[in-house]
């Protein structure tokens, strides 16, 4: 087991997401001491293995020695810095020794957050340039050579699709169907198997579309710009519950600033033809058809009931109908896969050659059934990945859009990579957030841009912010019986 121990709250994240990434299969626990000596102390079965110390033990700014055994610890005077930047340092400090520990770094550096993309982005609009920029990446976040021109060159695409959007008076809405057929072991999204809410698809509709035309109805003066229909998985409804919720958003919302629209098909074994009718019908210019992997025994291993064959079917039968921009969603690092096994289902894919190809490393969720990582070297993560990318680009693809997640696999990322003018525009703004996200359904985020700051609610402080966050509940029976205080408190800030 190890512990990370802290003496601020605002160590810890980076503190025990770091520790987990250079020791992902370890137990990691982490706790707050306000008397501790060290800023930081990371103790590996009883063994101290890194610490940041205080200034009461050594004056000195950024020197390093060693102790016995051969730890180093780094010290510096916390006068000398404000907060930010003592936490960089300390962040700094940290990764240095766990990479002494451990003899191996991390792609990411000292970045643990979500969107690295996001630093790009801004020394992209405050004029700095690509050489400038690779330099400042590597010398101030650790960050390896490679990650740092992929941040770089999906930021530069990331502006160009972001500059088309009405970044003022515009917004998105997301819309989520919260059933699957089964669960896939490593999910935590998906609330649970049809089969056990079957009889409650209609109630859960009923209340759906309560909330998605009170938004309708607030943001009459607003521009529509992308519509996502996630989940889940939306096309568990059969073709008469998926046609009323396309026919609620179809009339209650206008199309006219509408620059696309999203729906995830998903799971090959919930896929027909006429729900594919269906969705043409109302206009949907955009699908996914997500295998994960094309190697049957994994298929059965995470607990997806259709075969690769099923997948190829549904993405024929999507083309011949006349979908013509189509994504497919894969997995690296899923239990037992070799870079041989993602060598083939890469071959596969290109024989299908969708017009989008997005790239998840595999994240252990709380809630998935699946609790720990496989042991997998991070150089076997990174050799998928790259294999990944290069058919990627042999299928007319380029980046343009990354996230993380915490618990990744090899602390690498997730990368959507799309032909020219098939980028998924919504995929770019979750991770950007320039716009205002509404979202309706169990579980959905909403994210408000506010025109100016407010205060932060919950905040004892009386923090500032130009972003307010409102989750709805997860629970599907909840959110049936609660929709009205899902309502009411959007309308709190809905375009306030």
């Amino acid at each position: 087991m190890i512990q990370v121990i802290c003496r601020e709250e605002a160590y810890i994240y980076n503190a025990y997401h770091m520790t987990k990434a250079f020791y992902p299969s370890a137990e990691v626990l982490s706790r707050i001491e306000e008397k501790a000596s060290n800023y930081v102390t990371i103790n590996l079965d009883g063994k101290d293995v890194a610490f940041v110390l205080d200034k009461e033990l050594e004056g000195y700014v950024n020197k390093s020695s060693c102790m016995a055994g051969g730890h180093c610890k780094e010290v510096f005077d916390r006068d000398d810095f404000g907060a930010k930047e003592l936490k960089h340092i300390i962040d700094r400090s940290l990764y240095h020794q766990l990479e002494r520990q451990t003899g191996h770094a991390l792609s990411w550096g000292i970045l643990m957050g979500v969107r690295p993309v996001k630093l790009a982005m801004k020394c992209l609009s405050e004029g700095m340039g690509q050489t400038e920029f690779i330099r400042w990446f590597e010398e101030n976040y650790l960050v390896s050579r490679e990650k740092s021109y992929l941040a770089w060159n999906i930021a530069v695409k990331e502006k160009v699709l972001l500059d088309k959007l009405d970044t003022k008076d515009g917004y998105s809405l997301y819309v989520g169907i919260p059933f699957c057929p089964t669960i896939c072991s490593y999910c935590s999204f998906s609330q649970g198997e049809l089969s056990f809410y079957e009889n409650r698809v209609d109630d859960y509709l009923d209340a759906l579309c309560r909330e998605i035309e009170f938004i309708a109805k607030k943001s009459e003066e607003k521009h529509l710009n992308t519509i996502y229909i996630g989940g889940g998985t939306p096309t568990t409804l059969n073709e008469e519950q998926l046609d009323r919720l396309l026919s609620c958003i179809g009339d209650h919302f206008s199309k006219e600033h509408l620059l696309e629209y999203t729906v995830e098909a998903g799971r090959a074994d919930s896929i027909t033809s006429k729900k594919l009718a269906v969705i043409k019908s109302h206009g949907i210019t955009r699908i996914s058809i997500n295998p994960q992997t094309m190697q049957q025994k994994t298929l059965d291993r995470i607990g997806r009931r259709h075969t690769a064959e099923e997948v190829r079917a549904a993405f024929y039968l999507a083309r011949d109908m006349g979908f013509d921009n189509i994504n497919m969603d894969l997995i690296m690092g899923l239990e037992g896969e070799t870079p041989e096994d993602v060598t083939d289902t890469l071959r596969q894919i290109e024989e299908l050659s969708p017009d989008n190809l997005t790239v998840h490393s595999l994240a252990i969720k709380r809630a998935a059934k699946i609790k720990r990582q496989d042991e997998k070297n991070a150089g076997q993560i990174g050799q998928m990945i790259r294999k990944a990318a290069w058919s990627a680009e042999q299928m007319g693809m380029s980046p343009y859009y990354l996230y993380r997640q915490k618990n990744i696999a090899g602390n690498f990322e997730n990368v959507g990579y799309a032909k020219v003018d098939k980028a998924g525009i919504y995929n770019i703004l979750i991770m950007e957030e320039k716009q205002s996200i509404i979202a309706a359904g169990a579980g959905a985020s909403t994210k408000i841009l506010l025109t100016e700051p407010k205060p932060m609610p919950g905040s004892k402080k009386k923090k500032m912010t130009n972003l307010i966050r409102q989750e709805n509940v997860k629970a599907v029976e909840e959110y049936i019986s609660r929709v009205d205080e899902m309502i009411e408190r959007k309308g709190e800030w809905l375009w306030h």
